[in-house]
């Protein structure tokens, strides 16, 4: 017998980041009408959606309106930390899980959240130990003034200054800002190696307009010479972009294109991918377990038949590392590692170099 279940989707589809939004949105349709569509499943999601327009006061509410309101018990949104920290309680209290399909910066547990993106030992430590030993070891660190933008950076220094390099300044943004003429100045002044860009939404677009034009007036920062670096720049922003976007790098677990990883299919970016994984895994987890859905996380990966690529005790996925460069106006590959299991506390990725010791007497 076909069990209809309801499947909470908290997406923000206007404000800084709705770009982002509407691929993550457009991964979950996909895998919903996926699900649907299989004869051999006994699950049909029904979509329970709701829209905090930006607004990151909304989603702790309408969070809770999913959960209260209706019979879903998880929850496949959010796209900034700021978001997620604030619906965290909410699926706590009310027992839900939420399935966040967009990068972090690690360093968080809870029972009740399923990681299927990336975190800094799949894409910031990788792409930090290419770049240094490609372009040199001084930094410029820019990042949008809240969890993202802070924790990546504060990684990103402790590697760096470990590696023998140097932070040549470090700039924050408001969420939305489009002032990054100082920005600009500083790097004209400091004249790093590269550049480490964890700004979001329109911020990015403006920083990387104007290094563009920056390079046009300075050989010394052309993406050849000082690359921009990102770990959270997919193809969904390529658009908003344009020829700024040109010899970008980024890490991430999916370029448009890349075999390997959630599967068959050519998905638009990693988060239209890390989407669509949430929700088929979900549909995994649940088939032909009548009542699983009520059950709590660690129940639920706990009785877990399959081949999953959740770990069951840290939530987050394995996932396939993948360093690309933006080159006529599509990411190129550079480096890949097949099968990378998310380590959100470095317990297992060494952040800073053991100390070279030596026998005295």
């Amino acid at each position: 017998m076909t069990r209809q279940i309801e499947l909470g989707l908290l997406f923000s589809r206007s404000g800084s980041y709705a770009l982002i939004s509407e691929a993550c949105r457009t991964g979950a349709m996909a895998a919903i009408a996926r699900v649907n569509g299989d004869p051999r499943l006994d699950v049909r999601f029904v979509p329970v959606e709701r829209d905090p327009g930006g607004n990151v006061d909304a989603y702790a509410p309408l969070c809770e309106e999913i959960l209260r309101g209706t019979d879903a018990r998880h929850v496949v949104g959010c796209i900034t930390s700021w978001s997620r920290k604030e619906v965290i309680p909410t699926v706590e209290k009310f027992g839900g899980t939420l399935w966040y399909a967009v990068p972090y910066e690690g360093f968080e547990a809870s029972d009740h959240v399923v990681y299927t993106h990336a975190c800094p030992n799949q894409h910031l430590l990788p792409l930090l130990d290419w770049v240094m030993p490609a372009h040199g070891r001084r930094a410029y660190l820019t990042g949008s003034n809240y969890i993202w933008g802070w924790e990546m950076n504060r990684l990103a220094r402790e590697r760096i200054t470990a590696a023998g390099g140097e932070v040549t300044g470090e700039r924050y943004l408001p969420i939305g800002s489009r002032e990054v003429g100082r920005m600009i100045e500083e790097l004209r002044f400091a004249r790093p190696d590269f550049i480490l860009n964890s700004l979001i939404g329109p911020s990015s677009y403006e920083f990387m307009a104007a290094y563009r034009a920056l390079g046009q007036e300075d050989a010394q920062f052309r993406p050849d010479r000082c690359p921009v670096l990102s770990c959270n720049v997919t193809e969904c922003e390529l658009p908003a972009l344009g020829p700024a976007a040109e010899g970008l790098v980024a890490a991430g677990p999916y370029f448009r294109g890349v075999p390997g990883w959630p599967g068959p299919g050519t998905f638009g970016s990693s988060h239209e991918a890390a989407a669509f994984s949430a929700v088929m895994e979900l549909a995994r987890l649940l088939a032909a377990r009548a009542g699983a859905e009520t059950l709590p996380l660690s129940q639920l990966l706990a009785g877990d038949r399959g081949t999953g690529t959740i770990d069951p005790e840290t939530h987050h996925t394995v996932l396939p590392v993948i360093i690309a460069r933006v080159e006529g106006g599509a990411f190129r590959t550079i480096r890949r590692r097949d099968a990378v299991a998310g380590d959100p506390y470095l317990t297992r990725s060494r952040l800073v170099a053991a100390p070279a010791l030596r026998v005295v007497s």
